[in-house]
């Protein structure tokens, strides 16, 4: 029996883990890929209080990661395929045994949102892709378009324009949500153009992605944008399918809690982009993750001894 079970190995989990062997917690955590969660996707992280230089999400994944094994954390690398969370004793059932735990925290995190297009799973990967960082080296040279007006999508942009001849960015509205220090880097890219209030309607494609057809909202016209590869930035859903119709969630698919990481089942808390919340960024997922760890060791001091 672990006083504490996480699940997820992205910045809130890491940090909930971090925070909770720190506090005299016998901890696990399950992650079914790679430590860091999409922080580990990033090209350059510069906005995390404290780095006065940018460093990139692979190096801050692998530290965080460092950071947190240094105090104990044992980190097991397989996939959880259900949480029993009714009883006072939690329960954690992956592909090969189930865990017992007196409190669970939830750090499974959020993956990229689709266009919903058709054709668009089939060409995951082959012209398709939801992570720049992962993928740009194989455009060197091309043409390809970044779908999105968020940082993510401002952030994309202007790395894959280090690599790629030409970046297309496509934006659904006619000025950016991103932060303006990213809006100004990309105005300055001289092969970076922007198409302002379009969306993508259809992806071309035979063996891998040639083009897309671009409409205008406003004219409703439509033009074919040839392109070597499609990045799509776009938001984010939550990866809440290990509890689905077990705690509160908002209409969105995102877990509901109080301001200390508390869901509506005793002893069980959430953490990072799974939770409803205001801001999904690094420096908010890290918060989280030492708040849900505190208020989970709070909770087994009072229900457990």
């Amino acid at each position: 029996m672990k006083d504490i079970i996480i699940v997820g190995g992205g910045i809130a989990g890491l940090t909930a883990g971090l925070y909770a062997q720190r506090g005299g917690m016998d901890s696990l955590l399950f992650e079914k890929m790679f430590a860091g969660g999409q922080a580990a996707t990033t090209y350059m992280i510069e906005n995390y209080p404290g780095f006065v230089e940018p460093i990139s999400g692979p190096d801050f994944a692998s530290q965080l990661e460092s950071h947190a094994r240094k105090f104990g954390l044992p980190i097991l690398y397989d996939e959880v395929v259900e949480l029993k969370i009714e009883d006072k004793i939690k329960k954690v059932v992956t592909n090969k045994e189930t865990y017992e735990a007196k409190a669970l925290i939830l750090a499974m995190g959020a993956q990229p949102r689709t266009l919903g297009l058709s054709r668009e799973d089939e060409f995951r990967g082959k012209g398709i892709s939801y992570c720049a960082t992962c993928d740009g080296f194989f455009y060197k040279d091309k043409e390809v378009a970044v779908v999105g007006g968020g940082d993510t999508a401002l952030s994309d942009a202007i790395y894959l324009s280090g690599y790629a001849k030409k970046v297309y960015l496509i934006h659904r509205r006619d000025e950016f949500r991103g932060s303006q220090i990213l809006q100004d880097r990309v105005f300055e890219k001289d092969n970076i153009e922007i198409i302002w209030n379009g969306i993508v309607t259809e992806i071309i494609a035979e063996d891998k992605v040639e083009g897309v057809m671009i409409q205008d909202v406003l004219s409703k016209e439509e033009k074919k944008l040839k392109v070597d590869g499609l990045f799509v930035a776009i938001g984010i859903v939550p990866n809440n399918e290990l509890v689905h119709g077990k705690v509160d969630m908002s209409e969105a698919g995102f877990v509901i809690s109080d301001e200390n990481m508390n869901t509506n089942i005793k002893g069980v808390f959430v953490a990072g982009d799974l939770r409803q919340k205001t801001l999904w960024q690094l420096v908010t997922a890290a918060a989280d993750g030492a708040l849900a760890a505190t208020s989970a060791q709070n909770y087994i001091i009072e229900n457990f001894t």
